[in-house]
């Protein structure tokens, strides 16, 4: 499994999910709720039915769905996916031991969670390719 808020779709991204689909056979995508992403990062410029419809064409995706509203707990969503393996993208800003102290905490113990590699192009993260651009417009006025 593999979770993210996939806006503006990118490289990086389809990196992400191409090393977290050699983890396994078989690789869903949760793809961050609307609300959820307001709440924790920003305002999604696409929304999640977007963002999920997009992952899902992509290649190394199997099966993609939309994460629970931060007014759920989270957690929920691994009962109907029951991963193996969570793959956290090498910029994801979670802390992989709370992550696995909270699986325990909830009787899933037995998942492992692993950090995959990062891209190395310069262009590999959506606040990278939206510096750029507004970077672009600035010289061309």
């Amino acid at each position: 499994m593999a979770v993210g808020v996939f806006d503006l779709l990118h490289a990086g991204h389809l990196h992400y999910l191409e090393e977290a689909k050699k983890l396994g056979q078989h690789l869903t995508v949760v793809i961050a709720h609307d609300d959820t992403v307001r709440k924790r990062k920003h305002e999604p410029v696409t929304n999640h039915d977007l963002r999920c419809r997009m992952v899902a064409g992509l290649k190394p995706v199997d099966d993609a769905m939309i994460g629970n509203p931060p007014d759920q707990p989270m957690y929920d969503i691994l009962h109907s996916v029951q991963p193996d393996i969570i793959a956290l993208g090498y910029d994801q800003e979670h802390a992989e031991v709370r992550i696995r102290d909270d699986l325990s905490d909830r009787g899933f113990g037995k998942i492992e969670v692993c950090r995959v590699s990062g891209l190395s192009e310069d262009l590999d993260g959506t606040r990278k390719i939206i510096a750029r651009i507004l970077e672009m417009r600035q010289d061309s006025e």
